[in-house]
């Protein structure tokens, strides 16, 4: 079995769990945050909905260096603009994807940090580990978020208390 064989259907599991928690995000919340220290729930949604973004760089560039300053976030403050972002950067990357040959994807993909390698591995586990990880990761995070904003959490690996 070819390794994009066995990412695709994760990939499209895991994209469609993290569309439905963005859907349950309240427009009128979005500068609800838990704590100073955390970002508003607007700044997370829309940072899950720019992780798939890694994909393409990292199915596209042999590197990439995370320049100080040079990232600009996403501030959408309408959840249809967050999920017409999310839909459009999920399907080009999913295409890449599937574009990609075993040795492609076994390739090494480089992280620097203002010119430093902070890391290297290969394509395969950097886009399991920055596409696929991270959004599990900060979906979870905005499910918490919606549940202390009084929105409702949809299933995601099981029935969540909202939905049986």
């Amino acid at each position: 079995m070819a390794i994009k064989d066995a990412l695709l259907p994760e990939f499209d599991h895991e994209m469609a769990l993290a569309r439905k928690v963005i859907e349950r995000v309240a427009e009128d919340r979005l500068g609800w945050q838990p704590h100073e220290k955390s970002m508003t729930l607007g700044r997370l949604a829309n940072h899950v909905t720019e992780i798939p973004l890694w994909g393409h760089t990292i199915l596209n560039d042999a590197e990439f260096d995370m320049t100080d300053g040079s990232h600009k976030p996403s501030a959408k403050d309408k959840v249809a603009d967050m999920l017409s972002a999310f839909d459009e950067t999920t399907a080009k990357v999913r295409t890449m994807l599937a574009a990609k040959t075993d040795a492609e994807l076994m390739s090494t993909w480089v992280f620097k940090h203002n010119g430093k390698e902070m890391f290297s591995m290969p394509r395969v586990a950097a886009f399991r580990g920055w596409v696929m990880n991270h959004v599990i990761h900060h979906r979870g995070q905005l499910s918490v978020y919606l549940r202390q904003t009084g929105s409702k959490v949809p299933s995601i690996y099981g029935p969540s208390a909202d939905e049986s």
